[in-house]
């Protein structure tokens, strides 16, 4: 693709690297095909092509967002399909994340939409100001009826009860079972922590099964991919920051083989702090540092395999492959196998490289097509009858959940269960 940017527009550093990815596309149309909005909407302005051109003209012309680039660029889920598919390895994640600070920073958006962002960026990442969030909204849900579409739809996401905190999730060190074969950092996240703590539960008993010690760093915090998503680039850098400087005094301390991530969605941004913070000095060694640390738990439970073997009733699995675990860092085969050699009958869906709709807080800003592709997969996983359905991230465990009857597990709590944990709790029976 031709670019026409003048000297002094790429003498910014955002606008250099999405000027390399402008060029590396050629127009060929193979990102339409796995473009969930695409398929769902049939606009060629919401497909990654069309995207990329509305973001080459604006940027290109350097004024402020037109109210059209918006509403297509909001539109994207960021599920990064299209980067599976192109054959010519354009990093559209670059380029998009690059027009949403761009949007942020030259577009005034209403009011309440202004307020509705800055509301995400201050609750979700905070786990007491959360719990406290989802407290108020348990007492308004029995009247959602009577709210307008959006709110209905963000209070359907609202689980029925919340559960205690746990104690797993403070700074702290659990000792490897046996002989020490890795030490690694966990990443215990924030909405997780509230919602489904005992995700990171599983995980330290997985891995300290597994011969693991695993540290919970203290002063780490929110990992910053939600408000990278909503353009707000300072605030996920200062997030960024924070979490490599306490990662950093472990890794230089009694030292880290990875840093482990049971939530993808964070997984792939964390893998990307070295790109994040290229241009701060003081932060660009130990964010490439901690960005080459970073592992998946099905990633570091892979190299530590074969788990140790307990009879259990075999499940029929339907596996969700998360975008940002298949997509965003090219894992798909490892959970599967993982789940199977620990003998649950896995199978895939069709369609299983479009996206749930959840895609961070796409969910709650873009409650429609979220619903449709929502439904769109519930409908095909249940094609399977299932007994439960396992996914590596919590956002689309949320999203899926509010509107299925089949229990939405994270693998690490399955892969628990199945080498001697406890039986996942939203297992019936």
């Amino acid at each position: 693709m031709q670019t026409r940017f003048s000297p002094l527009q790429l003498a910014d550093p955002d606008t250099a690297v999405s000027e390399r990815v402008l060029r590396a596309c050629v127009h060929c149309g193979f990102c339409t095909a796995t473009c969930p909005t695409y398929v769902l909407l049939g606009d060629e302005l919401d497909s990654p092509r069309g995207r990329i051109y509305l973001i080459k003209d604006m940027l290109e012309r350097g004024k402020a967002a037109s109210a059209t680039v918006v509403k297509h660029i909001d539109r994207c889920l960021s599920c990064l399909s299209c980067m599976s598919t192109c054959p010519s390895s354009v990093h559209y994640m670059h380029l998009v994340d690059h027009a949403r600070a761009y949007i942020e920073r030259t577009h005034r958006r209403p009011f309440a939409e202004r307020c509705l962002r800055a509301a995400l960026v201050v609750v979700l990442p905070r786990p007491a100001l959360f719990r406290v969030a989802l407290a108020a909204a348990m007492a308004v849900r029995p009247v959602r009826r009577a709210l307008p579409g959006r709110l209905r739809a963000m209070l359907d996401l609202v689980p029925w009860h919340l559960p205690k905190d746990s104690p797993v999730d403070s700074p702290q060190v659990f000792a490897a079972e046996g002989s020490r074969r890795m030490r690694v950092g966990l990443v215990s996240g924030c909405v997780q922590r509230v919602l489904a703590p005992e995700i990171n539960e599983a995980t330290v008993r997985l891995l300290t099964r597994l011969g693991c010690e695993v540290v919970v760093a203290r002063g780490a915090e929110c990992c910053g991919a939600l408000a990278h998503h909503l353009g707000k680039h300072e605030r996920a850098r200062a997030n960024a920051k924070a979490n490599v400087a306490a990662w950093l005094r472990e890794a230089d301390g009694d030292g880290l083989d990875a840093i482990v991530v049971n939530a993808s969605g964070c997984g792939t941004t964390i893998k990307d702090y070295g790109f994040m913070l290229r241009e701060d000095a003081a932060s660009v060694s130990g964010a490439a540092r901690v960005s080459a640390l970073a592992r998946d738990v099905s990633e570091v439970v892979a190299a530590l395999a074969p788990l140790p073997k307990v009879d259990r009733t075999a499940l029929r699995v339907a596996y969700h492959s998360a975008c940002s675990l298949r997509h965003g860092q090219g894992i798909h085969e490892a959970p599967i196998a993982l789940l199977g050699d620990a003998g649950f009958e896995v199978h895939e869906p069709a369609e299983g490289h479009l996206c749930c709709g959840s895609a961070g807080t796409y969910n709650l800003l873009q409650s429609e097509i979220a619903g449709a592709l929502r439904s769109r997969k519930i409908e095909n996983i249940e094609r399977l009858a299932p007994d439960v359905i396992a996914t590596g991230n919590i956002g689309c465990m949320t999203h899926i959940g509010a509107a299925t009857a089949v229990p939405v597990i994270h693998t690490v709590e399955l892969l628990d269960w199945a080498s001697g944990g406890p039986r996942p709790s939203a297992l019936p029976g």
